[in-house]
């Protein structure tokens, strides 16, 4: 059973990790649905995220070697630092310093209270709303060549707010781009593009810390490995799907989803039927 399980989990990851409805939610609420009825844990959740970023680095390859490259180059004088791509490098690892420093405080924190359903479904309607208002009072003007060093910080800081289930890293990305005037389309792509450092960083630390122990929560070693392969070729598919979508439609079906999904979750609890 456990293997069916971490099927669907794997599944579960890869469908919402780039949607702006966050995939720590979702696997926290399916956890309870599932015949174990356990949350899978933040390591699980943690080393499952590397299939999904890797599928980005494949996605986005091109863009991703031409900053690199141009980062590079722009360390040996061989590219002005003003390069647009040479800057974007730069901003990236700027912008990925909160999240990690967040993550290592409160690393206790994020492992037990915030995986708390009430916060979970808090965070699913709050941030549902906050994306509705962004994505119908931002100019979205803004290019990815436009970014500065105050956006890059600001894009930062609303990364780290994903270390709660609930607020979803590529939602609270895409809301602060919109709010600072950027299009769906540049808020989304740089929204991948900064998670990059911050997944592979979280997912392969908790993959070594579970590195010779039987199994991190429900789930073992071989088994978080196949629902991480599974979310690699699901999260593919999805991220070209949604960046032909947010190119022509707005956010509003994902902030009726998120609060739907909130306010289901508020009346489980409330119910009894589910344990937080």
């Amino acid at each position: 059973m456990n293997w069916i399980e971490a099927i669907i989990l794997g599944l579960v990851q890869g469908l919402t990790e780039f949607l702006p409805v966050s995939s720590s939610a979702h696997l926290r609420i399916a956890g309870e649905f599932l015949p174990h009825g356990a949350d899978p844990g933040a390591a699980f959740t943690a080393i499952t995220q590397l299939g999904t970023e890797t599928a980005v680095i494949i996605y986005f390859w091109r863009d991703i070697a031409r900053i690199i490259g141009h980062w590079a180059l722009s360390l040996v004088g061989r590219v002005d630092r003003s390069d647009p791509d040479a800057r974007m490098g730069w901003l990236i690892i700027l912008g990925s310093l909160p999240i990690g420093v967040l993550g290592l405080l409160l690393e206790d924190w994020i492992d037990t209270e915030f995986r708390s359903l009430w916060i979970t479904a808090t965070m699913l309607v709050v941030f549902g709303v906050i994306l509705a208002a962004a994505d119908r009072v931002g100019r979205q003007v803004l290019h990815l060549d436009e970014l500065t060093v105050r956006h890059g910080v600001l894009f930062g800081l609303a990364q780290a707010l994903a270390l709660i289930p609930g607020v979803s890293r590529s939602g609270g990305t895409i809301t602060a781009g919109l709010l600072m005037g950027y299009t769906r389309e540049a808020a989304a792509r740089y929204a991948f593009l900064l998670a990059i450092p911050a997944v592979f960083a979280s997912g392969l630390y908790k993959l070594a810390q579970t590195l010779g122990e039987p199994q991190a929560g429900p789930y073992g070693t071989a088994e978080t490995l196949v629902a991480t392969g599974i979310a690699f070729g699901v999260a593919y598919v999805i991220i070209g799907w949604f960046m032909h979508y947010i190119s022509n439609r707005s956010y509003t079906v994902f902030v009726w989803y998120r609060i739907a999904l909130g306010l289901a979750i508020f009346v489980l609890l409330g119910l009894g039927l589910i344990s937080a």
